[in-house]
């Protein structure tokens, strides 16, 4: 049986979507998950659901919900597309999905696009709390649950997602709002190299835009407010931070 004290430690600051149509499954799901995340948002259908992922990012200014949680079969729009139109805006997001259906159409396609993994229905919520703890520990890389937030960048700097403020010996680094959300996106996933493509996605999803050449400028500017060595441009392929390990 899962151990709730640890799913707690990694689960309690972070954010998660529901997405399923039964009224009587969304609610009792609903009412466990609350036991455990910071912040939960339910929905009834997978239209419904993408609206509130983008409002989410969007009043976040760029962090997404850690992890989606979603039903294959619902009015609307379904979980294959809600996965697709998900995936395109954040192709790191962690999302698992539940379903009572077999069919290899619905599950190949998914399986395909990256889901974290699949949960039968009717649902176990002894699996489903497995499952949860499992990601959760993915998202926070096995950080200590107070530091979850906080990225260290090297022995001095430090940049933390929830208050969006990078810190040198604890003295404030300005950014500006666009240097904001490019942190934030690569910072979602540590290590993750993102593409010219993912950054003009990502900031068309939060209204805002920008090209090719203007992510360069802006990369110049940044790397001289950060340490030297710590954002990477990977020739043709993108740009990440470089994870740094006491």
């Amino acid at each position: 049986m899962i151990n709730s004290k640890e799913l707690l430690e990694y689960t309690q600051n972070l954010s998660i979507l529901l997405v399923e149509d039964h009224d009587e499954l969304r609610m009792n799901t609903d009412s466990i998950l609350k036991n455990f995340f910071r912040e939960v948002t339910s929905a009834e259908n997978g239209q419904e659901a993408l609206k509130s992922y983008l409002n989410y990012t969007k009043e976040s200014n760029g962090k997404f919900y850690d992890i989606v949680l979603t039903d294959i079969k619902m009015p609307k729009m379904d979980g294959v597309e809600l996965t697709k139109n998900i995936y395109e805006i954040n192709p790191s997001q962690a999302l698992i999905v539940l379903s009572a259906f077999d069919d290899s159409k619905y599950l190949l396609p998914l399986i395909n696009l990256g889901i974290e993994q699949f949960l039968k229905k009717p649902l176990d919520f002894q699996e489903l709390l497995e499952t949860l703890l499992k990601t959760s520990k993915k998202i926070t890389n096995t950080v200590p649950k107070n530091h979850t937030n906080t990225i260290k960048i090297n022995e001095s700097f430090t940049y933390n997602r929830e208050s969006k403020s990078l810190l040198n010996d604890k003295s404030n680094v300005y950014l500006t709002k666009y240097e904001i959300l490019f942190i934030q996106q690569l910072t979602t996933n540590l290590g993750k190299i993102y593409s010219n493509e993912d950054i003009v996605n990502n900031y068309l999803s939060l209204d805002e835009s920008i090209d090719a050449q203007n992510i360069r400028k802006l990369v110049s500017k940044l790397r001289k407010k950060l340490p030297e060595d710590s954002l990477e441009s990977i020739y043709g392929v993108g740009y990440r931070f470089i994870p740094f390990y006491d």
